[in-house]
């Protein structure tokens, strides 16, 4: 297995954790696991931005385009009309 693949593999293993945990803390009524689990989420975040940038600088990883100011208006105006 090539250094891309296991950094990459990593990432969307992080990637997935972190959707687990929004799930999981959401749904928490124990005061103490809530805690634990956003203690354990905050830990996985900066582990999935250390590898996000390594992986970054190795050129392992292309993000998406920037969006345009239009489309970020655009994005902005869904979101407060929903609430």
């Amino acid at each position: 297995m090539q250094e891309k693949d296991m950094v990459n593999d990593y990432l969307a293993g992080l990637n997935a954790s972190l959707t687990g945990y929004a799930t999981y803390i959401a749904e928490s009524h124990n005061t103490d696991l809530r805690q634990t689990l956003i203690q354990l989420r905050n830990q996985d975040e900066n582990r999935q931005r250390t590898i996000y940038n390594y992986a970054l600088q190795k050129g392992y990883y292309q993000p998406a385009a920037p969006a345009s100011q239009e489309v970020i208006q655009q994005v902005k105006s869904q979101l407060t009309a929903n609430q």
